[in-house]
């Protein structure tokens, strides 16, 4: 029932009013949407952005809720390179007061249950997880989630680290930024030897880096069940 759920509210549409962008780091920029009243989601799921404002070929693109549903904004961040796709463009040229549709929120990358949870991000996949520690954040030191995520970024740009720095305020709450994948799988290795299948594993990055966390989590037999992904196809 659940990811019926989870699955139906793409056929939920709303009209975002842009606020601002800014950029977090080289190739890196964030986008600000006001949120309507009505609008919630869970932490960590992803919407299904449309631009309206210039028509262009493929005009809708994914991208994950940065924010949390406890916040009052709408936020995305996403990678934008020096020759960006029109999509890319398009955004980069929104003004404020122009309207974007999103449809959702929608997916199952979320917290469930008070098990022990890894994240595993990868440069621009950290994006849900701020979602996703913002929550736990702004539901105090009481919740019993066990949240550790792990951040791995070859440039060292780590974007939002001043505010994933605040969260670790909260004890429930462990962040590892790491520079390479030797490190990234050290540190998993040791959450699966503490928890193994009584852990949640869930991992965002590139869709290489996804494909190849989850193959070795298989093979140190953490089921399937127990692993949720999301891969990002790219910065153009």
């Amino acid at each position: 029932m659940s990811f019926l759920k989870d699955t139906l509210s793409i056929f939920k549409k709303n009209e975002l009013l842009f606020l601002e962008s800014y950029k977090e780091a080289e190739g890196v920029y964030t986008f600000l949407f006001e949120k309507e009243k009505d609008l919630t989601w869970k932490a960590g799921q992803h919407g299904l952005f449309s631009l309206t404002h210039k028509k262009i070929k493929n005009g809708t693109r994914p991208f994950s809720v940065a924010s949390a549903p406890t916040e009052d904004v709408v936020k995305i961040t996403t990678g934008i390179s020096d020759k960006p796709s029109d999509f890319k463009k398009a955004l980069l040229e929104l003004e404020k007061g122009m309207k974007v549709n999103m449809s959702g929120p929608v997916g199952s990358f979320y917290l469930k249950d008070n098990r022990h949870s890894l994240l595993i991000a990868g440069g621009i996949g950290v994006t849900p997880f701020r979602a996703i520690l913002k929550q736990l954040e702004a539901e105090g030191d009481g919740n019993e989630k066990q949240v550790k995520l792990l951040y791995l970024d070859s440039a060292k740009s780590y974007i939002y680290k001043d505010e994933l720095d605040e969260m670790v305020h909260n004890n429930s709450i462990d962040v590892s930024y790491l520079e390479s994948r030797e490190e990234l799988y050290q540190e998993i290795d040791k959450f699966i030897t503490a928890y193994k299948n009584d852990g949640n594993y869930f991992i965002a990055g590139s869709k290489s880096m996804v494909d190849s966390i989850t193959t070795h989590l298989k093979n140190h037999n953490i089921s399937k069940r127990n692993i949720k992904k999301d891969a990002f196809w790219g910065i153009n």
